[in-house]
């Protein structure tokens, strides 16, 4: 795609391209504008000038007027959209209805109960079914032909806050998504929709699926024959032009297939709980299925020997159908424990605590577009958040002033002012400053004042506002064009200056400007009577020690206002401006920042109380950054930390080659806290990073917050993704998991709080589940294996299970989420699901039950004074003995479920019950209905009815639960070494798939393209490397094409140029270098031209791509019969 930074080799089928200046008869490629508008500044410059002589040229490649722009010819207007595309990027499809059901349907707990369903139904068994930016926006990229003073708010791309200056002559590129905040402009637009800049990042963040499909298609139409562009290598903007440009890959029909193959494949994310909670039901499922078949053998073994053996009866014909319903009979409880194993109701838990979680969230501000995100939330260990606009309220804001004499720390009142003072400081501000600028009332009720324009004139004009004076008054009375002169700002001056005329003939001087210049041009100051004092270079410079340096070491920008007055008479040379602006007069310095938000410190005390690392990445220098990570408590006096500028970062992780290695990242990241002037490729990384460490305890989960179109790859890797709902862009909510609905960093607080409540909940559902699983199986094996009937039947059982786990699910799922949640450190991917304290609670609580129900299975018909219930013929009617047992197990059920709702070891097991009147309802609910089915249930539920004596002892019975449960609190944890935990997350070694899944999905495509099978490769190889270090002499032919991995740590094995440039804006993004894994089997290399690369990119190769580059500069490329790179050996491995 024409020059496009870092030398990467791109490719397209011959009859897309045909002849560069045959595209469809205009003289300019899509792919050749793409690349062209990827370029900033002198160099974007250059390429205009080398390929098309000037702007004009370009436009008249283009077939259009600089002037007029294009004509209505419909016939032209339609064949340009065939070429270079429809200004609209496509909408991503949203998942069908039965799509989602599919999709909830892939739950194992659900697939293991819907085998068993249809068992049932085989048996003909019955069951009951069970942004603000005020300018325009610009639509599309273009190029500059003609412009005045024209600026651009490119922070919505870049991240960059300042505005940047756009010219003919410097740069003229725009981009579309960006605002035009000052000045007007002509432009020709070279890419639209999908293919503009900002198209081909919400395409790469997958927002634009139908364009691509579409291009897929054409592909597959043409032929795959290739042709290779050679380009020459950028050092500017690299960061920009690879996380927009996805690597295209050459290998035709081959590739494409493995392509279409992976896209068919839905990609289904799981978030930490989710896999946890796979892993559990797959192992809860196993035992069941094991216990269920074990229970079928031994039923029918012993009816097998009781009726053959020990009877010595003989198989007739005519009992064959009565042998058949015993066998069935033995299936159906076979089926029952099953069943009953399964913890059915944990999917519904799932899905009702993270329903209830999002709805409640949405008042805290958290718009969830992902429903595990906020469970995820939960587990967070470190947070990587932007500083301007989340820890800031994106508002200059003048905090600090000197003034008549006088530091304020705060804005003064302006009854202590001199009204002199106070009136020439009005004046100096409101007329010498941009009039585009002001402040605009706010748009909802109570909010801030909205600025317009500079940022640093609209904290001045709101420095008036707060002295309580009228600015806009000031400016009617002296409108523009009254003005005498203006000195506009310009980066040489560094100051602005303004001149008008006074109603005696002479001239005033309003200036204002950097301290450290304006204040040198002063020889007078203000003092407290508003009276002029000589200001001699030692006042400067004790003025410059105690009002200047201090502010400046508050992370505060300092500007002084000044004025001078010129008197009537001879009319001074304006043009001169040397000797214009000089002995002023100093009214006032001011210090000016972007305040913190008040809420933000104590938002990040409770992040790091909570376990929860904050870090701040951002765009602006280290030094503001720095004191406003000091002052919002990120970093703290005493502590061991870094604070790192984006440049010094990518020197420290990288190597010589310029890889980037996980172990030199290792040692970076634990202690870091503030990145300062970083790129979106380095907040990428630094994520990356931190998710891929395994250096810790336990691996990390991060959440990131952005605001910027450029902050996608970033929001896209992590964990959780936090996109601003005000300031945010598009691309930004696109790839975020939750939008702040006030871009407020004190809601990821209470996303902490839901996000932990979510687990909690789940938790106590699945103690008290599995407590109901393990009585339940137990006593349905057991009382099977013995009596030849289960006590509880499969009815009963339905009703225990179903019923009852379904309300359960609903009541501890809703329990609201308290403070003290973030008292506690973070769980973390690895921690178990069920912790040694809750495998304390489920056992201690079965031995209860499993002691009570074994007690009334074999001699509760003596102490009721009863018939026994035991072996009972096939079809006798159900017996008081039976239905006791099922009404104490179901009494029991129900006061464990009020133990269940506190799974930390708490005492009091009441605490805020009253809080959640769903909880109490359902308690009460299930309580009514089980008094119905014991009274009225009858046959269908094999119930008999019981009297009050006999209530009364289940009662009893159920009651002793919450006693039992104060018992079991007082046994120590720690003394129980013989408790197992269950449900562990993935180890530290395991690559689960659903991150490999996530890893294909990666913005970084060319990584992307590494990982598939290697890094699982790279890893069994590492292994065998420690173990042997003595097969150099099987250096065989079979082994020739495999590549030698160069770092034992590089996970993210990005190459790059040694010289590996890097400067405060520009980061070069590095590319891949590697080589077909099976050399054998690909295709012949094609040959590049005999020269080497012209750039200092030597060793970059597109995977998989076909094409073969030398690592050494001295040689010329050859096939891959004889391979030149280094990398072809084998070195230290198999």
């Amino acid at each position: 795609m024409g020059d496009m930074a870092n030398s990467s080799v791109d490719f397209y089928p011959k009859n897309q391209r045909q002849e560069l200046n045959h595209a469809g008869g205009f003289g300019c490629t899509l792919s050749e504008l793409r690349s062209l508008m990827e370029l900033r500044g002198a160099e974007a410059i250059q390429k205009v000038q080398e390929t098309y002589s000037d702007v004009n040229g370009l436009c008249r490649r283009l077939k259009t007027s600089p002037t007029e722009g294009l004509s209505d010819n419909l016939t032209d207007l339609e064949k340009r959209r065939q070429i270079y595309g429809q200004n609209f990027i496509p909408p991503k499809k949203p998942k069908t209805f039965l799509q989602l059901v599919w999709e909830a349907l892939q739950d194992v707990t659900l697939i293991i109960l819907e085998i068993a369903a249809i068992i049932s139904l085989g048996l003909s068994f019955y069951a009951p079914p069970g942004e603000e930016s005020e300018g325009d926006l610009l639509p599309a990229d273009g190029v500059l032909i003609q412009g005045n003073d024209l600026k651009i708010d490119e922070s919505s791309l870049t991240g960059e806050s300042d505005h940047v200056r756009k010219s003919v002559e410097k740069d003229p590129m725009l981009l579309s998504g960006t605002h035009v905040m000052e000045g007007s402009g002509r432009m020709v637009v070279t890419a639209v929709g999908v293919n503009s800049q900002t198209g081909i990042i919400f395409t790469l963040l997958g927002a634009g699926g139908e364009e691509e499909e579409k291009k897929d298609k054409k592909g597959k139409q043409q032929d795959g024959a290739v042709e290779n562009n050679q380009n020459k290598a950028k050092k500017q903007d690299g960061a920009v032009a690879m996380e927009m440009q996805p690597l295209k890959s050459a290998e035709g029909g081959e590739m494409e297939e493995r392509e279409k193959k992976k896209a068919s494949v839905p990609k289904k994310e799981k978030s930490v709980l989710q896999g946890k909670l796979t892993k559990l039901a797959v192992q809860i499922g196993k035992a069941g299925l094991v216990m269920s078949a074990i229970t079928v053998i031994i039923l029918v073994l012993y009816f097998v020997i009781q009726t053959f053996v020990i009877d010595r009866r003989t198989w007739i014909t005519e009992c064959t159908p009565v042998y058949v319903q015993y066998f069935v009979k033995f299936f159906i409880i076979g089926v029952t424990v099953l069943v009953v194993a399964v913890p059915e109701g944990l999917p519904l838990a799932v899905t009702i605590s993270l329903a209830y979680s999002v709805k409640k969230m949405m008042k805290d501000n958290n718009l969830v577009r992902h429903l595990d995100a906020c469970e995820t939330m939960g587990n967070a260990t470190a947070i990587c958040s932007d500083k301007t606009g989340t820890l800031t309220t994106n508002r200059m804001t003048v905090v600090q002033c000197y003034l008549g004499d006088n530091h304020y720390k705060e804005t003064p009142d302006p009854s202590n002012l001199n009204p002199k003072t106070l009136d020439l400081l009005v004046h100096a501000i409101a007329v010498n400053s941009a009039y585009t600028t002001k402040l605009l009332p706010p748009e909802k009720e109570g909010g801030l004042p909205r600025q317009v324009g500079n940022k640093t004139e609209c904290s001045l004009l709101g420095f008036v506002v707060e002295l309580r004076r009228d600015y806009q008054a000031v400016r009617d009375q002296m409108p523009e064009e009254k003005l005498y002169k203006v000195y506009t700002f310009n980066s040489v001056r560094k100051s602005m200056s303004t001149v008008t005329c006074m109603p005696d003939g002479g001239y005033r001087l309003f200036s204002k400007g950097a301290s450290e210049i304006v204040l040198k041009k002063c020889t007078n100051i203000l003092n407290s009577n508003g009276e002029l004092r000589s200001f001699r270079p030692r006042d400067r410079d004790e003025m410059v020690k105690k009002v200047i340096e201090p502010m400046a070491c508050d992370g505060l920008r300092t500007i002084c206002i000044a004025y001078r007055d010129f008197p009537a008479g001879k009319e001074p040379e304006w043009d001169n401006e040397n000797e214009i602006v000089i002995d002023l007069t100093c009214i006032a310095v001011v210090g000016i920042e972007d305040p913190v938000r008040p809420e933000v410190p104590e938002a990040i005390r409770k992040c790091q109380r909570a376990g929860i690392t904050v870090r701040m990445v951002t765009g602006d220098n280290i030094n503001t950054a720095r004191a406003i990570a000091a002052k919002c408590g990120i970093i703290q006096p005493g502590e061991d930390f870094l604070c790192l500028e984006g440049k010094e970062f990518n020197r420290r992780i990288r190597n010589e080659k310029g890889e980037i290695e996980q172990e030199r990242l290792d040692k970076i990241w634990p202690k870091l806290r503030v990145l300062a002037r970083s790129s979106p490729t380095d907040k990428h990384t630094l994520v990356k990073g931190i998710i891929d460490s395994t250096t810790g305890e336990q691996r990390q989960v991060v959440a990131v917050t952005g605001d910027g179109t450029n902050d996608g790859p970033a929001l896209k890797k992590a964990d959780v993704g936090f996109a601003m709902g005000i300031a945010g862009t598009d691309v930004a909510k696109e790839a975020s998991d939750i939008i702040l609905t006030d871009d407020n960093f004190s809601s990821i607080v209470r996303a902490v709080m839901w996000g932990r409540n979510v687990y909690d909940s789940i938790s106590k559902f699945l103690q008290f589940q599995l407590t109901v699983n393990v009585v339940a199986v137990i006593v349905a094996f057991t009382g099977a294996c013995i009596t030849q009937d289960s006590p509880l039947k499969a009815v009963q059982m339905l009703w225990v299970n179903l019923i009852m786990d379904t309300f359960a699910s609903l009541a501890l799922a809703t329990e609201p989420p308290t403070e003290s949640l973030l008292l506690r450190k973070p769980y973390g991917r690895n921690k178990p699901l069920i912790s040694r304290t809750m495998m304390k609670n489920i056992l201690g609580h079965a031995v209860y039950q499993l002691t009570i129900i074994f007690t009334l299975l074999f001699v509760g018909e003596v102490f009721f004074d009863i018939d026994s219930g035991r072996n009972a013929p096939l079809h006798s009617p159900s017996s008081e003995h039976y239905t006791i047992i099922f009404n104490t197990f179901v009494m029991m059920q129900l006061f464990n479920e009020i133990n269940a709702r506190k799974i930390h070891g708490e005492r009091n097991v009441f605490d805020g019950i009253f809080g959640n009147p769903i909880f109490c309802s359902i308690v009460l609910g299930t309580f009514g209905i089980q008094i119905v089915i014991v009274q009225f249930g009858g046959k269908p539920f094999s119930c008999s009815p019981l009297n009050a004596e006999q209530w009364l002892w289940c009662l009893f019975v159920g009651i002793g639960e919450l006693v039992w449960g104060q018992v079991i609190a007082s046994i120590p944890t720690s003394q129980l070494k013989c408790l197992k935990e269950a449900g562990h997350g993935p180890g530290k070694d395991e690559i689960t798939d659903e991150e490999m899944a996530e890893d294909e999905e990666e913005i970084d495509h060319a990584e992307r393209e590494l990982r598939r099978g290697q890094i699982l490769w790279f890893r069994g190889l590492n292994r065998i490397q420690t173990q042997i270090r003595v097969v150099k002499a099987f250096r065989s032919s079979l082994y020739e094409g495999l590549e030698k991995p160069d770092t034992k740590t590089s996970i993210h094995n990005f190459m790059t140029t040694p010289e590996f440039l890097i400067n405060d804006y520009i980061h070069n993004i590095p590319l891949i270098d590697d080589t077909d894994v099976e050399e054998s089997e690909a295709p012949p290399r094609r040959r590049f031209g005999a020269s080497p690369p012209q750039s200092p990119n030597k060793n970059n190769n597109a995977i998989d791509s076909g094409i073969y580059l030398s690592t050494d500069a001295s040689k010329t490329p050859t096939s891959s019969s004889s391979p030149v790179s280094p990398l072809h050996s084998m070195e230290t491995s198999l």
